[in-house]
């Protein structure tokens, strides 16, 4: 596979600290800053992932938002239907870790 070299630059003290922590871990700083970029992003991949249901409810919401005129809760806010209590019974389960069945993800049942 071909190599592409990426140039970075940082403050001195960083890039010490970078090589004894490459040295420490038996690589050279190349692949220690590959290493760590790469964990990174699968990180970032995961709480993605973690949050994808969530992340789709909220731009539902947004969208059916942006569909309500300007000022239309005058008075007392109407009740909500049941199909409304139900989205955000769920949206509330899935901010606070649980899924449609009510269990963790990533725990055992």
């Amino acid at each position: 596979m071909a190599k592409t070299r990426i140039s970075i630059s940082l403050e001195q003290e960083q890039a010490e600290r970078i090589r004894q922590h490459a040295e420490r871990a038996g690589m050279d700083v190349s692949a220690y800053l590959v290493h760590a970029a790469t964990r990174q992003m699968a990180e970032s991949d995961a709480i993605e992932e973690q949050f994808a249901e969530v992340d789709a409810l909220i731009a539902r919401a947004e969208r059916a938002a942006d569909g309500l005129p300007a000022g239309s809760a005058e008075g007392p806010v109407a009740e909500l239907t049941e199909q409304e209590r139900r989205e955000v019974e769920e949206a509330l389960g899935l901010a606070h870790g649980r899924d449609r069945h009510g269990r963790r993800p990533g725990h055992a049942a």
